[in-house]
């Protein structure tokens, strides 16, 4: 039978939604013979119209506001065409110096506001700061090759005195060779003339002036190693000595250098010359910006004494409508949407007004339904109206 049901239950009526915007007053509940349940209805409706007269106090004042903006709109478009023609070259003058305005301040590349004004407290002293940092790096770059020139000068120099030195170990050496030979060469020549009676003496003289010969001759070479290691080495010592002074130099330069990188705050003449020549450049752009601004100032104070001359009620709003006075698209946008917020808030006007009618009407009528409160009634509206 739950099939029979399901065919023949009656159908349910859709459940519209309540008009959240429609205000519904009912006594239905409402016992006004009693003070309490009387007063509280009383005070709801006075509340009512309370809350919908400050809701018009705001929306009349917004309300003037949009009127008074078409108006001026209205009265702008009238102007005849010599002062119409007067006020636009004016707004044309502020959009155009806005526009450069907003060049500068979307400009992707602009100097940092630390660097410009690190540069701006030694204006004075940057291109000097330039010169002795540029000199300073040049004749850095020369006392550094001044010590590669002396440092290689000097390991030659070292490794010819390591040459000579082992020369004259060899020459030592081969003297002794030599002094042993001929010893021996006298022993055995000595040996033949007194054991076997041998004639010995040209070996002698042989031996002799071979030895004398040979020893000379080493004698004679180490003696001129031994002179040019003496030159080598003072030559070393000087060296040395040109090394220290170039030393002292290339520490108090870098020293000097230390200190004008830190004073300038820069880490080369190239980098702290690319500043200088984007401050310059910043400083112009900056100076150009605050004419621009003073000029944008200027030609809007004119624009509104202009405006003020006629009867244009707010004329400080179009300042920032240069382009609706320009362009008579933009100006009809304008109209567009004030038209649509003056209907809206005309709109949320009537709404409030309905409210506080229906409200007010509500208190006259459970006054007229019951006259013997009627007095209460007035005095709690007079309350309410303070």
């Amino acid at each position: 039978m739950a099939w029979w049901k399901r065919f023949f239950k009656k159908k349910t009526e859709p459940v519209e939604e309540d008009d959240w915007e429609q205000l519904v007053y009912t006594r239905n509940g409402v016992n006004f013979e009693e003070e309490d349940q009387r007063k509280r209805y009383i005070v709801n409706c006075l509340e009512q119209i309370a809350e919908a007269s400050r809701e018009i106090d705001l929306l009349t004042g917004e309300y003037t506001l949009v009127t008074s903006y078409l108006t001026d709109m209205e009265e702008i478009e009238a102007l005849p065409a010599q002062q119409r023609g007067e006020i636009n070259r004016t707004a044309g003058k502020i959009s155009a110096l806005e526009q450069e305005r907003s060049k500068y301040r979307e400009k992707k590349n602009r100097m940092k506001d630390a660097d410009y004004y690190a540069i701006r407290k030694r204006e004075d002293e940057i291109e000097e700061g330039i010169r002795k940092i540029r000199e300073g790096e040049k004749y850095g770059n020369l006392v550094r090759q001044d010590l590669h020139r002396l440092d290689g000068e000097r390991h030659a120099y070292e490794y010819r005195r390591n040459e000579l030195e082992n020369l004259m170990n060899n020459q030592r050496g081969m003297a002794v060779i030599f002094l042993t030979a001929l010893i021996v060469c006298v022993i055995m020549l000595a040996v033949l003339q007194f054991a076997f009676e041998m004639d010995t003496y040209v070996g002698y003289f042989l031996a002799v002036g071979a030895g004398a010969v040979a020893i000379s001759y080493v004698c004679i070479k180490y003696m001129d190693s031994d002179r040019e290691l003496q030159r080598v080495e003072k030559t070393i010592n000087k060296l040395i000595q040109l090394q220290n002074k170039v030393k002292i130099r290339y520490v108090n330069n870098c020293q000097l250098m230390e200190y004008l990188y830190l004073k300038y705050n820069t880490d080369s003449a190239a980098r702290l010359e690319k500043l200088w020549k984007m401050y310059q450049d910043e400083k112009e752009e900056r100076k150009q910006f605050a004419e621009a601004e003073a000029k944008i100032e200027y030609y809007q104070k004119q624009l509104v004494e202009q405006l003020s001359n006629y009867r244009v009620q707010m004329p400080e709003r179009w300042i920032g409508q240069t382009a609706a006075l320009l362009d008579k698209r933009e100006m009809v946008e304008i109209r567009h949407e004030l038209i649509q917020r003056r209907q809206a808030l005309r709109k949320q006007m009537d709404y409030n007004q309905e409210v506080a009618e229906t409200a007010r009407n509500e208190v006259k009528d459970v006054a007229a339904a019951y006259p013997r409160y009627a007095k209460e009634i007035l005095s709690m509206v007079e309350r309410y109206d303070r």
